[in-house]
């Protein structure tokens, strides 16, 4: 599995994403500037970090959906690449259109950074093969706008088609129908506000996030 790590400016979590892609597969990521238009060759999967890219200027994320890099992504995405983006990687997945809703400010109007329970509520994806279905996880947070906002429609819509990959327990920030993270309609595009690549080893506080990285590789591994 070969990886690239998207960079822009006001990422903050590329090097820890781009460490949990080599943990896995032995294999240092690509990093890859924003201002870049294509993605190196024989790319596998493409991680969006948490930060505040361009500083969270107008929206979360928005800026950033609109730099030439994401261009790529969306092209890479639209022929079946696999796509993760992580709180500001979400972020900039809803802004790009390639997940649908938004995040908006937390319900508290607090910015959050603790371990919450998730529950995996699919394992029909590249990310949650690894995972039990009702399975409990426990993933960090660290956001301010991380309230997933869709209307009724749509996210009766989303629990329809099976594209809710994980739900809080007991829901932080307001999201709606407690949801922590969603895929795309061809489930190779996941945006999740909690953080699994800081949640690799026990050392950590909970080793619960290893097992997305593995079941990419190992989907992957056996395309």
């Amino acid at each position: 599995m070969r990886a690239a790590v998207i960079v822009f400016p006001g990422s903050n979590c590329d090097r820890d994403m781009a460490v949990a892609f080599q943990r896995i597969t032995g294999q240092t990521p690509a990093m890859v500037w924003h201002k870049e238009t294509v993605l190196p060759d024989g790319i596998d999967v493409v991680g969006l970090p948490g930060g505040f890219s361009y500083g969270d200027y107008l929206r979360c994320g928005a800026i950033a959906a609109r730099s030439p890099i994401c261009r790529a992504v969306a092209d890479f995405a639209a022929t079946g690449g696999i796509v993760l983006g992580v709180c500001n990687g979400f972020q900039v997945l809803t802004e790009m259109g390639l997940l649908p809703g938004a995040l908006m400010r937390n319900a508290g109007i607090k910015f959050l950074c603790r371990t919450e329970a998730l529950e995996v509520v699919t394992t029909d994806s590249p990310f949650t093969v690894g995972y039990t279905l009702g399975d409990t996880i426990a993933i960090p947070i660290a956001h301010h706008d991380g309230n997933y906002t869709v209307g009724p429609e749509q996210l009766a819509q989303l629990s329809d088609e099976d594209r809710i990959a994980f739900r809080y327990r007991d829901t932080p920030n307001g999201s709606a129908g407690d949801i922590a993270g969603v895929l795309s309609q061809n489930r190779r595009v996941l945006g999740m506000m909690p953080h699994p690549e800081r949640a690799l080893e026990a050392r950590q506080g909970s080793a619960d996030g290893a097992a997305l990285f593995a079941g990419l590789a190992e989907t992957l591994a056996t395309a």
